[in-house]
């Protein structure tokens, strides 16, 4: 090998690895690049996700039964107020899950499926419409497939309304709406030896608001519309510019009194520290 092979054998060593330290900078360059983009994008998602948490979730369960097997003739009306008030909490940004005719089976999954998602900063809301029934001074809700015969069956066909609130509350949830349209005289009453009409006082945990479509004791009767007088108030009063939604059921409340001459009055029970905007689900303060 002669010298001028020798110098261009060092000149290409030279040149190799002058090559190589510049990929391995801009290597280098690049994945701190990448890190940085990846650590914005954390912070971005982190920022977002802490807004979301300040927001709170916002999340229902709307149950509507209406083919009862006992009863002379389907229910109409709660399914139908169950479309309409998934609709509207929809359009509030509330996560609804609504179920239709439900089973004891589905009901119980259902709420499930609503404890499994309420956090610490959760608004929850429950809507039930079809037949309940007052047993041991709780309220049931009524499945479709219940097999009623004694007070017994309600116990253990029906959901207590107690027993939601309590499975919410064990998560934390920082505030629980609660509407029942189930005050109707059911198909099972001529069963029992002794019978209470209507549902039981709902005694509201600490922050909740309970409106139930008559006073406890009391029973009333579907109007001829599509959607029931309760439903038909409360939607009314359920807008962007309502003060707060226990202002909303109080309304609907002295509605529907008054629409009936006093022959229906819902009742309403409150324990909410202050009232609460239904449109974003932040606390404001009462008659703000």
């Amino acid at each position: 090998m002669n010298l001028r092979q020798i110098s261009i054998s060092r000149r290409s060593l030279t040149i190799a690895a002058v090559l190589v330290a510049t990929v391995s900078l801009g290597l280098g360059a690049h994945a701190a690049l990448n890190k940085r983009a990846l650590d914005a994008g954390k912070a971005i998602a982190s920022g977002q996700n802490d807004a979301a948490a300040a927001r709170g979730s916002k999340i229902a369960l709307v149950i509507g039964n209406g083919h009862y097997p006992d009863a002379n003739a389907p229910l109409a009306q709660p399914i139908n107020d169950a479309r309409a008030l998934t609709a509207k909490l929809r359009s509030s940004g509330f996560d609804v899950d609504v179920v239709e005719d439900a089973s004891k089976d589905d009901m119980r999954r259902a709420v499930a499926r609503l404890q499994s998602k309420v956090r610490p900063d959760s608004v929850v809301m429950l809507y039930f419409g079809g037949y309940g029934v007052q047993a041991r001074r709780q309220s049931y809700m009524i499945p479709v497939d219940a097999k009623i015969w004694k007070e017994a069956d309600v116990r253990r066909d029906g959901v207590s309304i107690e027993s939601v609130l309590e499975a919410v509350s064990e998560k934390g949830a920082r505030a629980k709406l609660v509407v029942v349209d189930a005050s109707r005289r059911n198909p099972w009453e001529r069963r029992f030896r002794t019978y209470s009409h209507g549902l039981a006082p709902i005694a509201a945990p600490d922050n909740a608001l309970i409106l139930t479509s008559a006073s406890p004791g009391k029973v009333a009767d579907d109007s001829n519309g599509a959607n029931s007088v309760l439903m038909t108030e409360l939607l009314k009063e359920l807008t962007p510019q309502l003060a707060g939604v226990e202002a909303a059921f109080n309304k609907t409340r002295h509605a529907i009194s008054r629409a009936t001459d006093g022959e229906q009055v819902p009742s309403v029970s409150s324990s909410l520290p202050e009232d609460l905007s239904f449109s974003t689900a932040a606390n404001v303060k009462a008659g703000s």
